[in-house]
């Protein structure tokens, strides 16, 4: 007798251990990187967790026990991996990537910690950027933790950008700090006045030195500049009254006072003098442009971290829920599986844990591409530079043909002979990653902190009244509300949809675009289970919506694709986040499939672990589509006029008598009559006929088919439960409650 052989479904079944990560995130043959994160993960889930168990998050003070978390930082070489190794680093070339894993692994327990350590990094950062060589030797070997044989403490630093209110988180092109020159020998270097008033200045209690925003307020300095002072500085250097913080309570916040005189050789990246004036080389905003464009991406991993560190917690919560109860025995389905009896609950945690891996493949992706494109960017530095061209808008103006040149090459087939000049070029390696980076850098932080904060207070309430508790397993409710914080940091939302609404809508990123759609219809023929073809379709919807608001007009004839018609570009800008984070989860899947064979460690269960962490591309891909539906639904749609009962506007609709004339020759037409003016000139009770969809009949194709694509979702989203079922977890968490 014949017999059917059915498939058996592979499930996961530990959690996901380093050797999985290493893959997908690009660091299984990086050595010095492993070590900075076991070192990292040392710190936060010993001395962090130590710390944060013992009450010191209920202080706004800088105590001993948070000065003694510096010191560890120092002996586990999370200082140290800012620096290179002459500097006393070990890391060799860019460290967005390590940076980014070391605060993700700080934040696995505490946002607050993971903040202090880029604290000081945030200071450097101005002078690592666009600092002279004289600055960038100074500075980076005094915060350099000491090499053995030296009796040396360490500087530390603080960023002060942000001004008192009303400026704070406003503008970062406000500035209320001044410079003016205090002193001026001939032949001498001037002698700058700075005066600057912080606010929310992060590292400020032992910070030695301070990168500084301040404007000219004298005729014989130009504009504006980042400016070093060091607490030494003859004048006022007060680091203020600690802020008040309900969160990250394990770094540093206060609101200084600076009223310094300072030599103008602290002006980061130097100055000229021209007809007597002082012309920084680089003005605030430059330097700013140049750091925060890699500094937000570790804030938004910091938000990615607390989601996936919140999966153990919960599972344990779940399973232990009615352990106790005279109906719970051992053995019993309640006592094994408690909560996780209740479809709800796992579907619940199924969608915190795949927000949380998209988060972190989208803010490991944005890590990875800048420290691809550090040296492709002192590389097109050095080659405008010999063709003496410097400076902000001369580089873009040079810069266009390349980027012309870039979108040819995305358009060109595979065996196009074309390809190898193009790709050899220099220039347009260097147009293709900016662009990328430009828009990845704040939908990182968009996403990851915005989206993140809220999917966390889910994470908070799967652990039901024990979630806001001091007591809750992995410190949740103080992860929740850490996240809030981390929503604002280096610029609130609206500075990151912002620059999305002028980044997103490049020549070259729509090219790149368009690439990255035809890339998820090739991956979902090979693999139709990661929801590759639900995303394609969302991000076809997207790039129609795009096109069409950029020409379109509201009823008054103002465009709706303008810099001040926020409710169109920002809404737009939140789609655009939904894709590129679901567009990097399944990247970092197929990454994980195709290596993860040729790993002892990440080979034992792979088929299961790639079927789980599918599922969950699927899921998130479908929510994704979702909102993008929704958001370009209500954009299409949304500035379009309702018809009303007017004489102009009922005139497409059918007259009762006109119907039972065509009824004769046609019958049926009556039942497909929507709105009918009676003889009387009664009408159906609503506010006007349908609208119609005159101009707008391809949005609804393609909104169609993305509807079909959802085909599979929910089936995924069963089989991710299933496995959140039935996945061992450890006995108890590796860091104290």
């Amino acid at each position: 007798m014949a017999t059917v052989v059915v498939s058996e479904n592979k499930t996961m079944l530990t959690l996901p251990g380093d050797a999985v990560r290493q893959i997908q995130w690009r660091f299984a043959d990086r050595f010095d990187i492993q070590m900075l994160v076991q070192s990292a993960r040392t710190v936060a889930r010993g001395t962090v967790a130590r710390m944060v168990a013992a009450g010191e998050r209920n202080t706004h003070e800088w105590t001993t026990a948070k000065n003694e978390m510096l010191e560890a930082f120092d002996r586990s070489g999370i200082t140290a991996a800012f620096m290179e190794p002459e500097e006393g680093g070990f890391i060799v070339g860019p460290k967005n990537l390590a940076l980014s894993l070391a605060a993700f692994e700080l934040a696995w327990v505490d946002g607050g910690a993971a903040t202090a350590s880029l604290a000081s990094f945030l200071a450097l950062a101005p002078i690592h950027e666009r600092g002279t060589k004289e600055q960038v030797a100074r500075y980076k070997s005094l915060a350099a933790p000491p090499q053995p044989g030296e009796d040396r403490t360490p500087w530390r630093g603080a960023f002060a950008l942000t001004e008192p209110i009303p400026y704070v988180g406003v503008d970062t092109g406000m500035l209320s700090g001044r410079m003016s020159i205090a002193e001026w020998t001939p032949g001498e270097e001037p002698v700058l006045q700075v005066d600057k008033r912080g606010r929310f200045i992060t590292g400020i209690a032992y910070a030695n030195f301070v990168t500084a925003a301040v404007m000219s307020e004298d005729p014989r300095i130009k504009g504006s500049c980042i400016i070093i002072l060091e607490e030494g500085d003859p004048g006022n250097y007060d680091r203020g009254t600690p802020t008040k913080k309900l969160v990250h309570q394990l770094s540093s916040t206060g609101d200084p006072i600076f009223n310094l005189k300072v030599p103008a050789s602290r002006i980061v990246g130097g100055y000229t003098v021209k007809d007597g004036v002082i012309v920084p080389n680089y003005n605030h905003g430059e330097v700013i442009d140049a750091v925060f464009r890699r500094t937000r991406v570790p804030v938004g991993l910091m938000t990615a971290a607390k989601l996936l560190s919140a999966v153990e917690p919960v599972i344990r919560y779940q399973r232990q829920r009615f352990r106790g109860a005279e109906g719970s025995r051992p053995g019993s389905i309640r006592y094994e599986q408690g909560i996780q009896q209740r479809e709800d609950a796992l579907h619940r945690l199924v969608d915190v844990w795949a927000t949380g891996e998209a988060a972190a493949s989208l803010g490991f992706a944005a890590a990875r591409l800048f420290d691809a494109l550090d040296p492709l960017e002192k590389n097109k530095t050095a080659i405008l530079k010999v063709q003496s061209i410097q400076g902000g808008r001369a580089e873009m103006k040079a810069l266009r043909e390349s980027e012309q040149r870039a979108i040819l090459l995305l358009s060109l087939k595979t065996d196009d002979p074309r390809r190898e000049e193009l790709e050899a070029d220099p220039l347009v390696q260097f147009v293709l990653m900016d662009a990328e980076a430009n828009v990845l850098c704040p939908a990182t932080k968009l996403w990851n902190t915005g989206h993140g904060a809220n999917v966390m207070r889910e994470a908070v309430s799967l652990m039901g009244g024990y979630g806001i508790t001091e007591d809750c397993p992995g410190f949740l409710a103080n992860k929740w509300m850490d996240a809030q914080l981390e929503a604002t940091y280096e610029g609130p939302e609206a500075v990151q949809r912002r620059q999305l609404t002028v980044t997103m809508t490049s020549e070259l990123f729509l090219a790149e675009f368009r690439m990255w759609t035809r890339e998820m219809r090739r991956i979902a023929s090979e693999h139709p289970g990661t929801g590759a073809c639900t995303l394609a379709s969302a991000m076809n919807l997207w790039l129609w919506t795009i096109n069409h608001l950029q020409k379109a007009t509201d009823p008054d004839g103002n465009k709706l694709y303008h810099g001040q018609r926020q409710g169109v570009t920002f809404a737009l800008a939140d789609a655009l986040c939904w894709l590129l984070a679901s567009r990097a989860q399944i990247i970092d899947v197929l990454e994980l499939e195709a290596r993860g064979a040729t790993d002892a460690v990440a080979s034992e269960g792979l088929e299961g672990t790639v079927q789980f962490f599918s599922d969950l591309c699927h899921a998130q891909a479908a929510q994704a589509a979702g909102e993008v539906s929704r958001i370009c639904a209500e954009l299409v749609f949304g500035y379009n006029c309702h018809p009303s009962w007017s004489e102009e506007e009922h005139r497409s609709c059918f007259l009762a008598s006109e119907l039972d004339a065509y009824e004769e020759t046609m019958p049926g037409i009556s039942a497909m009559a929507i709105d009918v003016i009676a003889t009387d000139g009664s009408h159906p009770l609503k506010a006007g006929p349908c609208a119609g969809c005159a101009g707008s009949s391809e949005f609804l194709r393609l909104q169609s088919k993305l509807t079909t694509c959802l085909s599979g979702a929910r089936l995924a989203k069963d089989r991710a439960a299933d496995t959140v079922s039935k996945v061992m977890i450890p006995e108890a968490l590796d860091y104290p409650a």
